[in-house]
C-alpha cells in the first residue's frame, strides 16, 4: 500500500527534477494526494466492516 501511495503521488506532483527537493507545489500536491489516498483506504476499510457486520448478522 505504501509503495503504490509514494508511486501514485510522485508520478501525479512531480514534473521535473530541476532541484533536489520538491518545490512548494509539488510539495503541496504530495500532501493532498497522500490525504486522499488515506481517507479514501478509511473509507473502504469502514464500508468493508459494515458489511462485513450486516452479513455476520444475517447468519
Amino acid at each position: 500500500m505504501y509503495n503504490s501511495l509514494v508511486e501514485r503521488c510522485f508520478m501525479d506532483c512531480v514534473d521535473t527534477f530541476q532541484r533536489k527537493s520538491l518545490t512548494k507545489q509539488e510539495e503541496t500536491c504530495v500532501r493532498r494526494c497522500a490525504e486522499k489516498f488515506l481517507k479514501h483506504s478509511m473509507r473502504v476499510g469502514m464500508r468493508f466492516a459494515e458489511l462485513n457486520q450486516g452479513a455476520a448478522t444475517s447468519d
